[in-house]
């Protein structure tokens, strides 16, 4: 991601959980009893370091300046049995779709995909065994308990796969990142010229009663990008984890928009046939240069099967009805 975005979508953290506390080889005494049994408590788990799922976070952002993780250690165990306390876990909200990987190995070890799931990150060590388990018939009264086992030191990665309810799909120019910079507040570099969009910008498009859904801009799909030509693979991968397609194609192509939209139809299916199977949307952009009688022309001219808009981002045309459509169909998907 460029340097200025907030959308930061890795972070590299060292991950210290707690130690367990040592199990007491304690024996009873009180006033009656001189030589009683052992009766030492086991010893507090230490502290884990924990991943929790949070649907109202986005970004890693709020991690990025926090290197070290740190979980408390367990308590040691006392007379009477008394187990240890468990070291405080130490729990990192994370956006839904980050996956955790070993920063050493780079093997991926789970990924967060629900809101409110939670997963253990790096375990605490184990609490040491009180004396009391050690006692047999032939040794009545040990005088040892097991220390508690050692917390974990580890770097990891998190990385978050772009999860946005809206993936716009097009060819460069159509027009995506300025769709995305009025509707949103993000902030994409915008010039006439393909692969202006090198990495996926995300924004937040605000709806009526303090709503909101995640827009993703991916950069533009060109003929051929299912094949690997140019950047393709790596933007179509973003692609898979919107729920929402809308197509953009402008109004000003030398092709006809059905042809466009076939086109741009044809590199999803070849790339993986599943993305068909998301709600579809179409957006005709630049339509504030169209007269209505072209308009009424085009309409006409338009694909069957899939909802269509006529939209202008400069001119603010059709962008309230636009929101409405994505709402519904981001609504009827869930």
């Amino acid at each position: 991601m460029s340097q200025g975005s907030n959308f930061v979508d890795y972070v590299k953290i060292c991950c210290r959980s707690g130690k367990g506390g040592a199990g007491s080889a304690h024996l009873h005494r009180d006033i009656r009893t001189s030589t009683g049994g052992p009766d030492g408590g086991d010893g507090g788990r230490g502290g884990h370091i924990i991943l929790k799922g949070n649907s109202q976070f986005w970004t890693l952002l709020h991690l990025k300046y926090r290197k070290h993780i740190i979980a408390q250690d367990g308590q040691p165990g006392s007379s009477g049995t008394s187990s240890g306390k468990f070291g405080k876990d130490e729990i990192l909200d994370v956006p839904l779709g980050t996956i955790a990987k070993d920063a050493e190995t780079g093997e991926v070890l789970f990924e967060i995909t629900e809101d409110g799931e939670t997963k253990i990150l790096t375990a605490g060590g184990r609490g040491g065994l009180g004396n009391w388990h050690f006692k047999t018939p032939t040794l009545q009264t040990p005088r040892f308990a097991q220390p508690g086992e050692a917390g974990k030191e580890e770097w990891m990665v998190l990385e978050l796969k772009v999860l946005a309810d809206v993936g716009l799909v097009g060819f460069p120019n159509a027009g995506k990142s300025t769709l995305l910079s009025v509707l949103s507040a993000a902030k994409p570099e915008i010039a006439d010229y393909p692969f202006t969009t090198l990495v996926p910008n995300l924004g937040i498009v605000a709806y009526r009663g303090g709503k909101s859904f995640v827009m993703a801009d991916i950069p533009g799909i060109i003929e051929g990008a299912s094949k690997g030509k140019g950047l393709g693979y790596r933007f179509l991968r973003h692609i898979e984890r919107n729920s929402v397609l809308l197509f953009m194609v402008p109004a000003d192509t030398h092709r006809t928009i059905t042809e466009e939209y076939a086109i741009l139809k044809a590199e999803l299916l070849d790339y993986n046939p599943e993305l068909m199977q998301k709600p579809h949307l179409l957006a005709i952009t630049k339509s504030d240069m169209l007269d209505e009688e072209l308009v009424a022309e085009m309409k006409k001219e338009l694909p069957k099967n899939i909802p269509a808009i006529f939209i202008s981002s400069v001119a603010q045309k059709g962008l309230t009805e636009l929101k409405d459509m994505l709402w519904e169909s981001i609504n009827s998907e869930a």
